[in-house]
C-alpha cells in the first residue's frame, strides 16, 4: 500500500456527518456549491483512481469511472416500486455483500434509513421542486461506525471495465443503490479490495445497527428449535445459511443444492408453524424467503405447489397463505430444514434500532447496554488472561441483573477489513474516526479478541487487582478471534458480574464497543460513584459501568531520614558542602553534579538528569509544598511556596531515603530484566509507593514517560513520583475541609500546573 493512498484513505469518514443538524447541512452545502457552480462532486478523500479499487494486488486491467449518466440513459438511485431484487455481484464484486443487501431489501424501514430515498439523478419525471430533481454527484448512505450511526458521503464516479459495472450492480434495472452502497462501504474501509475480506455477519452488523450471532444448527436440533421461537418473539432478523466453512465458495458462482437451496445466501426466516394433516399426522414448517428473488426456488417437500399441500385442510391453507406468498418465499418442514441449513445467522436490534423497521413493531425489544472503550499500552492493553501478571489492568465492567436471565455479549472491535494473514505495510496512516467528542482510533489489521467474565463479589465499587484474578476462576470465556465482533450467549443468574473485554496478546492498542443484549426488562441499579461518561451509556435496564478506582493518596510516597545520622550519610555531606554555598544549599545544576557523585551506578543514576533535578528542587524545597504534603499544619495555612529553588542537607537526606525506598517498589515490578519497567506494571509500581491511580490519570503518565519500546527507566518513574506528590500537595493544600474540590483562580491554577 503506497502512503499517498493510505493518507487520502485514513480520514475514513469522507466529512462522515453523524445525524446532527450541523454535520447533516455539510451534505447540503456540498449539494447546494455544486448545483450553483453547475459542477458534479467529485470526492477529495477517495478520489477516482486505481488505489482506490486495488491497494495490495496489481490490478488485472485498468479501470474507467463513469457516472451514472454515462453508462445508460435514464438512471435510478432507488425504485419504490414494487420490484424483484436483482443485484448481482458483477465481474469483481462479493457475494457476501449482496447477501447483506438481500436481507437489508427485505426489510424496508431499515432499508432507507441506511439508503435515504430523498436524493436522485435528476432524470425522470420528477417535479423541479422535488430533492431528487436536484442532481450534484453527491450521495450519502448511513451506516453503523464505531458503534455509531455515521453519515458518508460519497461522488457518483463508479469503477466501470469495457463500460459495465466492475463491482455489485443492478442485473435488469437501472437502479444505482447497490453500486453507490458499496462504494461508500469500500471508503470506509479504504478501498474495494478491502471488501474482499468482508464477511456477512460483520456486514449484517454495519447495515442494520445490531448485534449478530452464529448459531449451528444441526449441533443440537432441538434446542436450536426451542430458540428460534424465542428470536422469532424478538426485534431480530433472522437468516439461515448453507455454511461449508470454505469462505471462497461464498464468492464463487452460486452454487445450488439438490432442493434448489443456493449456497452462500442467507434465506430469511419468518416464522414456524405447525399443521396437522388429514391423516393425523402434526409436522412442523418453517417460512423462509431467498432475499435475491427468484432463480433458487425450493423444489422439496412442501415447496410452493408441492402434493403435501393436498393433504392440509384448507383453513390452514388459508392460515399459512400458501397461495399468496410473495417473491421467493417458500415453506420447508423443519426436519428438511436442519438437513439443508447448517447455520442461523442472525442480528438482534434494541428499542433505538429497531424502531424504523414496522415488521418489528410488534416484537418484543431487546433491552441493550453499550459502553465505548479502548486498551492503550501500560493503561488498559493487558491481553488475555494467559497474562497474568497484566491481565487486571484491562478494563472492567460491572454488570448487575436484577433476575435471571439469558444475555448475549458482544464485543467490537474498530477496525477496518484487512487480510487474516499481516503484511509487511510501511507508511500506513493510521485512521481515526471521530464520532461526536470521541476519537475513535482504527486499527488497520484486526487483532484477536475475547472477553472473560466473573461472579463479582457484592458491594464491589473499586476495580479488582491481580490477586483476584489469580484465586478466582472465570464463569463465562468467549472465543478469542481475528473477528471485528465476537459474540456470546449466556445464562447468568441474579448479581453481579464482572466483564474484562481483552485482545488476546497484551499492548496491543485499538478501540472496541461492547454490549449487552437481554430479553428482559431488567431493573436499573446505579451506585454511587457514577461518573457522567458512564452514565452517557445507561439505558433503562441494567446497570453497566466501568470500574475504576478514585486517586488517591495512601501514604507520603517521601521519606524523612531518620534523626540520628548514620555513618551513609556523613560520607555525602562533605560532597554536598564543597558544591553548597555559603546558605549550605544547593540549586539544580549543583544536585545534577551531587547525585552523579553519590549515586552507585548508572541505573541508579537515570535519575540524575536536569529535568528530574529541577522536578526534585520544586518537591522538595522546604519552604515549598514538600511541608504541605508532610505537615497538617502547613496544610491548614495553605502555605505558598517562596520559590528559593535550593536544597538544604536535610533535604538531600530526604531524597537519598526516598530515591532507595522508590528503587526497592521499582525492582519488585521489574521483573524480566532489571532497570526496566514496562509499562503495564507502572500502576501497580506506583500503589506500592503510595500512590491510588485511575485509568484517566495513568493515561497521562503513561504518555509523559512510557519510551519508544513500552518501557520506563528508573529516572522516568522518579519523575512520575515527584509529579504526583507535587499534584497532590497542591490539592490538598486548597482542600483542608478534604470536600474533593477546590477552586483557583487563573493565576493560583498557572502556578499549579506548572509546578507539577
Amino acid at each position: 500500500m503506497n502512503g499517498k493512498t493510505n493518507v487520502e484513505t485514513s480520514s475514513l469518514i469522507s466529512r462522515m456527518a453523524f445525524l446532527e443538524d450541523d454535520v447533516m447541512s455539510e451534505y447540503e452545502r456540498i449539494k447546494r456549491s455544486c448545483l450553483k457552480r453547475g459542477e458534479c462532486w467529485e470526492d477529495p478523500e477517495f478520489p477516482a483512481t486505481q488505489a482506490s479499487v486495488f491497494y495490495h494486488q496489481t490490478p488485472p486491467f485498468q479501470f474507467q469511472w463513469k457516472r451514472p449518466k454515462e453508462l445508460c440513459n435514464r438512471p435510478i438511485f432507488v425504485s419504490d416500486a414494487p420490484a424483484q431484487f436483482d443485484v448481482i455481484p458483477g465481474k469483481m464484486g462479493d457475494k457476501w455483500l449482496v447477501s447483506c443487501l438481500g436481507v437489508l431489501h427485505l426489510s424496508k424501514g431499515l432499508f432507507y434509513r441506511v439508503v435515504p430515498a430523498d436524493q436522485g439523478f435528476g432524470s425522470g419525471g420528477e417535479p423541479s421542486s422535488s430533492p431528487t430533481a436536484e442532481y450534484a454527484g453527491v450521495f450519502r448512505f448511513r451506516l453503523w461506525w464505531c458503534g455509531a450511526w455515521v453519515e458518508v458521503l460519497v461522488d457518483d464516479r463508479l469503477p466501470a471495465v469495457h463500460g459495465r459495472l466492475a463491482f455489485v450492480q443492478s442485473r435488469h434495472s437501472d437502479q444505482f443503490w447497490p453500486a453507490l452502497l458499496e462504494k461508500a462501504y469500500a471508503k470506509l474501509h479504504g478501498s474495494y479490495e478491502a471488501l474482499k475480506y468482508g464477511t456477512l455477519l460483520d456486514g449484517l452488523s454495519d447495515l442494520t445497527g445490531g448485534i449478530t450471532e452464529s448459531i449451528a444448527i444441526r449441533q443440537d436440533p432441538t434446542a436450536c428449535g426451542r430458540a428460534l421461537s424465542k428470536l422469532l418473539d424478538m426485534t431480530s432478523l433472522i437468516t439461515c445459511t448453507v455454511n461449508n466453512n470454505q469462505q471462497q465458495q461464498i464468492r464463487a458462482s452460486t452454487e445450488k443444492l439438490a432442493n434448489g437451496i443456493q449456497m452462500g445466501i442467507n434465506y430469511r426466516l419468518y416464522a414456524i408453524e405447525r399443521v396437522e394433516t388429514f391423516g393425523g399426522e402434526a409436522v412442523q414448517l418453517v417460512k423462509l424467503r431467498n432475499p435475491l428473488g427468484p432463480g433458487g426456488e425450493y423444489v422439496g417437500a412442501w415447496a410452493r405447489g408441492g402434493l403435501e399441500w393436498d393433504e392440509v385442510p384448507a383453513m390452514e391453507r388459508e392460515r399459512l397463505a400458501v397461495r399468496n406468498m410473495a417473491e421467493g418465499e417458500f415453506w420447508i418442514s423443519y426436519s428438511d430444514f436442519v438437513k439443508t441449513f447448517t447455520h442461523l445467522e442472525v442480528v438482534h436490534l434494541d428499542a433505538e434500532t429497531s424502531r424504523d423497521e414496522p415488521s418489528l413493531h410488534s416484537k418484543h425489544t431487546w433491552q441493550m447496554k453499550l459502553y465505548q472503550g479502548s486498551w492503550r499500552r501500560g493503561v488498559t492493553a493487558g491481553g488475555c488472561r494467559n497474562n497474568q501478571e497484566t491481565f487486571h489492568i484491562n478494563p472492567q465492567l460491572h454488570l448487575i441483573l436484577s433476575e435471571m436471565e439469558e444475555v448475549i455479549v458482544s464485543l467490537n472491535q474498530h477496525s477496518i477489513m484487512e487480510p487474516k494473514v499481516k503484511k509487511p505495510f510501511q507508511n500506513i496512516a493510521r485512521p481515526t474516526c471521530l464520532l461526536s467528542n470521541w476519537l475513535i482510533e482504527l486499527s488497520l489489521c484486526p487483532k484477536v479478541i475475547g472477553f472473560t467474565a466473573y461472579t463479582l463479589p457484592k458491594n464491589s465499587t473499586e476495580s479488582i487487582n491481580k490477586q483476584f484474578f489469580k484465586k478466582n476462576k472465570s464463569l463465562v470465556n468467549s472465543q478469542y478471534t481475528n473477528s471485528r465482533q465476537v459474540s456470546h450467549r449466556c445464562q447468568l443468574d441474579q448479581g453481579g458480574y464482572l466483564l474484562v473485554p481483552t485482545t488476546f496478546e497484551p499492548t496491543q492498542e485499538t478501540s472496541f464497543t461492547l454490549r449487552v443484549y437481554s430479553s428482559k426488562p431488567l431493573k436499573l441499579k446505579m451506585k454511587e460513584g457514577v461518573d457522567k461518561k458512564t452514565v452517557f451509556y445507561m439505558y433503562t435496564t441494567i446497570c453497566f459501568r466501568l470500574l475504576d478506582t478514585p486517586p488517591s493518596l495512601m501514604k507520603s510516597a517521601i521519606v524523612k531520614a531518620p534523626p540520628l545520622e548514620g555513618k551513609g550519610f556523613s560520607q555525602y555531606e562533605a560532597v554536598f558542602l564543597q558544591l553548597a554555598d555559603e546558605h549550605r544549599t544547593v540549586n539544580a545544576f549543583e544536585l545534577q553534579e551531587l547525585l552523579e557523585a553519590c549515586l552507585p551506578n548508572d541505573y541508579i543514576k537515570s535519575c540524575a538528569c536536569m529535568e528530574v533535578c529541577r522536578q526534585v528542587v520544586l518537591t522538595m524545597d522546604n519552604n515549598g509544598i514538600y511541608d504541605k504534603i508532610l505537615s497538617l499544619h502547613f496544610l491548614r495555612l495553605s502555605k505558598q511556596s517562596s520559590g528559593s529553588g535550593r536544597l538544604k542537607f536535610n533535604d538531600f537526606k530526604d531524597l537519598m531515603c526516598s530515591l532507595k525506598y522508590w528503587q526497592a517498589a521499582f525492582k519488585n515490578h521489574t521483573k524480566e530484566k532489571t532497570g526496566i519497567l514496562k509499562a503495564e506494571r507502572l500502576r501497580d509500581a506506583l500503589l506500592e509507593v503510595g500512590f491510588q491511580l485511575n485509568t484517566d490519570v495513568l493515561s497521562i503518565l503513561i504518555l509523559r514517560y512510557m519510551r519508544k519500546d513500552g518501557t520506563l527507566r528508573f529516572g522516568d518513574f522518579v519523575s512520575a513520583i515527584l509529579h504526583l506528590s507535587d499534584a497532590f500537595g497542591i490539592f490538598e493544600s486548597k482542600d483542608p475541609l478534604q470536600n474533593g474540590t477546590i477552586k483557583l483562580s487563573l493565576s493560583e491554577w498557572l502556578r499549579s500546573s506548572l509546578m507539577c
